[in-house]
């Protein structure tokens, strides 16, 4: 047989197949008519688990370990239709359209809005492009930001997640784990990195340069360049500068902005230091209360998964069943809890789509915990 003779077969099987999917879907919901009326939960391990077996005994050795893949996403779907036709009201769905219906249509003007670090702090310069007159209330930690919103002292909170040079902020996933709070919105920025001097000062005479963590990592190369010179992590760029500025020293330095450069009244000696001339981070604001704006289109979720093998692939094959982009995976190593980890999602999916109700309609059948922390778009 040609390869367009064999095509046709593989068509003529695949008619056959969606047929008997579709039947197989009609059972289940039969199944899950009887399982009501008798008061019997979704999931049946003893059943699903015989089923399993006998399928990849009749399979094969050649083809057990596709058959079993196959029939345990066949099961999970099947599990998940029948959840669905049992259980017709999501609380985390209406939680969601009362957020949508109770939302203002726009970020407000003004609000309390707490960063981490001090005056001309990037994430500050963040906060003042998302309000036009954020009153703003500077917390020395992360985790500060996180209690200040949990607590109720700001509305709002602004915090960096990730870079597109020196990656994700780890510390702010792990906080995550701790906090309760919602993200309402989330902005890329670009971030030029110079360094910060007294009036003076030349490169020759600098021994010691100062700044956050971050961006001591997005600018490696340029640090390597300067040979034996010290680098010292602080709290941030702001504070950084702000040392520089209040030091007796005249060889001491900064990555710092522009703006910390005007703020604290230094020179820049050099510009855009950082390795990546498109060095971009991304914030997110976050507040105690779950509020979607208009035009939401990235939804971020946690969860943690069963200890087993397949259980990131039945998510993942969730998503593009549904035909979901997954724009962010990250995960985290979960405290006392040996080589379990915490998965956060970022997901592009309009927060009015019937895909996305019957997403989050069916994550939490997949996994030990969940977390929905939001709808919101990005600014850019």
């Amino acid at each position: 047989m040609d390869i367009t003779q064999l095509r046709a077969e593989i068509d003529s099987t695949d008619n056959r197949l969606i047929e008997l999917f579709k039947r197989r879907m009609e059972i289940s919901a039969q199944i899950a008519d009887y399982k009501q009326l008798n008061g019997l939960p979704a999931l049946d391990s003893d059943r699903e688990r015989q089923k399993l077996n006998d399928i990849v005994e009749k399979a094969g050795k050649d083809f057990e370990t596709y058959a079993f893949t196959l029939y345990s996403l066949l099961m999970d779907m099947s599990r998940s239709y029948q959840e669905k036709l049992m259980n017709p009201k999501s609380e985390l769905k209406d939680k969601v359209i009362n957020a949508i219906e109770s939302t203002d249509k726009l970020l407000p003007r003004q609000a309390v809005v707490a960063c981490q670090g001090i005056e001309g702090a990037y994430a500050q310069l963040a906060c003042e492009k998302l309000f036009a007159i954020p009153n703003i209330m500077n917390f020395l930690t992360w985790d500060g930001v996180f209690s200040a919103i949990e607590n109720g002292l700001c509305r709002y909170g602004v915090l960096p997640l990730e870079n597109s040079t020196a990656g994700s902020v780890n510390k702010i996933y792990d906080l995550m784990m701790r906090h309760q709070f919602s993200i309402v919105r989330s902005i890329r920025m670009k971030i030029d990195h110079n360094l910060l001097v007294k009036e003076g000062t030349q490169l020759s005479d600098i021994k010691e340069i100062i700044s956050h963590e971050q961006a001591i990592s997005q600018c490696s190369a340029f640090l390597k360049k300067l040979g034996n010179v010290k680098v010292t992590a602080c709290e941030n760029t702001a504070e950084a500068a702000q040392m520089v500025a209040s030091s007796p020293r005249s060889d001491l330095a900064a990555l710092s902005s522009r703006s910390c450069a005007d703020l604290y009244r230094l020179s820049i000696l050099e510009k855009s230091v950082q390795d990546q001339g498109n060095n971009y981070t991304r914030f997110i604001c976050i507040s105690k209360n779950l509020e979607i704006y208009p035009g939401a289109d990235r939804t971020s979720i946690m969860m943690v998964l069963p200890h087993k093998p397949g259980s990131l692939f039945k998510v993942l094959a969730r998503f593009y069943s549904l035909g979901i982009n997954l724009v962010k995976l990250e995960s985290r190593p979960l405290p006392d809890r040996d080589f379990e980890f915490m998965f956060y999602f970022d997901l592009e999916t309009s927060v009015y789509s019937s895909e996305f109700y019957d997403l989050i309609s069916e994550l939490e059948e997949l996994c030990e915990e969940f977390r929905y922390l939001g709808s919101y778009s990005e600014l850019v």
